[in-house]
């Protein structure tokens, strides 16, 4: 009798708790299989049909056919300590050129490039620092990179490339140094750090509390460079502004900033700024895990309905017109640039790159956009 009373107990659990999410909410994320049980910090999707993925164990994964069947690549470095980086963050071309960001204390942060569909790895650049830790790269256009790593001696660091990642430059800016408590930036999903049209955008997080720091360009050179010319920090202008996002505590803050371009007259472009965040040792905690800025971030203010828990990743959808977030304990929707959140799946989450987000013990998923629940 026992024995059959306890799957039924299973089915009116399972029953129940389909009723917390929004109608259809389970099939909103359509699950793949990885192949791997490696923890994914990594996703970027190409077009949506080549995409790549990156993660624990010096995993990178690559897919051409929409996820439809992801296949393991090359480890990088595998014939020496390759198997023992931990990759979070990748950023891919096409289907045979992409760079993975290794993060990691010391020289265990490392970038590496592919150009040959993964089956093998050329070392672009290692930290040399001994308490140095690479949190998040992009490189727009294959030509200008930044590379974002955690304070040392009181500056975050922070490197620029002019050449798609070949070389790198460190910025010496003096707006780059910290002040204050400890604070510094989490390798969550490779969007700690975001970049448009000559700006660029990071936050910050710990006991200090979130900040958002915003690089301007203020000096361009055009025609008549000199030689070797390089963005080495003396062009950029930088301005921080507080984020209510966290409790101040070193594992809380903002982990990800991403950017709309709401409108453009002539060369003047206005933004729509979303962070997300929270304290991912709670992850069920509602409060301070989202805030938006309509002025390029020199204010910020809280979500109205935040999102349903501790977020790692936020990104805007272009064709769907609407905010997706993701984390530890599930996803979120928002239409109206982060005011107002609305809950979409409780899975395990840790970055999106869209159609696609990735998470624990090899999680990865496409967007079905049918079952997003309607406003």
């Amino acid at each position: 009798m026992q024995a059959m009373l306890i799957p039924r107990y299973s089915l009116l659990l399972v029953a129940l708790a389909s009723l917390c999410l929004p109608l259809q909410a389970q099939d909103v994320w359509q699950m793949q299989e990885s192949g791997t049980s490696a923890g994914l910090r990594g996703i970027d999707s190409v077009d949506g049909t080549v995409a790549w993925a990156s993660g624990t164990g010096g995993t990178v994964l690559r897919t051409v056919d929409g996820g439809a069947h992801w296949t393991q690549c090359a480890v990088p470095d595998g014939s020496k300590d390759g198997a023992t980086l931990d990759f979070r963050g990748v950023q891919a071309w096409d289907a045979q050129t992409a760079i993975v960001m290794a993060s990691g204390p010391g020289d265990k942060s490392r970038l590496y490039k592919t150009k040959n569909g993964c089956r093998t790895w050329k070392l672009l650049l290692k930290n040399k620092v001994g308490e140095g830790f690479w949190d998040s790269f992009s490189i727009q256009e294959k030509q200008l990179g930044w590379l974002l790593g955690d304070p040392i001696k009181g500056r975050f660091t922070l490197l620029g490339s002019t050449d798609g990642g070949l070389t790198w430059t460190p910025q010496k800016n003096s707006g780059l140094e910290t002040t204050g408590p400890p604070r510094g930036a989490f390798a969550a999903s490779n969007t700690a750090m975001a970049a448009q049209s000559g700006e660029i955008w990071f936050v910050s997080s710990g006991k200090g509390g979130a900040l958002s720091y915003n690089g301007n360009e203020t000096e361009v050179c055009l025609d008549d460079c000199p030689t070797g010319w390089n963005r080495d920090g003396k062009s950029y202008a930088w301005r921080t502004a507080s984020i209510p996002i966290g409790n101040s505590e070193e594992a809380s803050g903002a982990f990800s900033i991403a950017i709309r371009i709401a409108s453009i007259a002539g060369d003047k472009r206005e933004y729509r700024i979303v962070a997300v965040g929270g304290e991912y040792t709670q992850p069920n905690e509602t409060v301070g895990t989202a805030a938006w800025s309509i002025d390029a971030g020199l204010t910020w203010t809280p979500s109205t309905t935040s999102p349903h828990g501790y977020r790692s990743a936020v990104q805007w959808s272009e064709s769907l017109k609407l905010w997706i977030t993701a984390g530890t304990n599930g996803s979120d929707v928002s239409r109206d640039d982060g005011k107002i959140w609305k809950p979409l799946d409780n899975g395990s989450w840790n970055a999106l790159s869209l159609p696609f987000v990735v998470g624990t013990k090899g999680r990865i998923a496409r967007l079905n956009p049918a079952a997003i629940p309607k406003p």
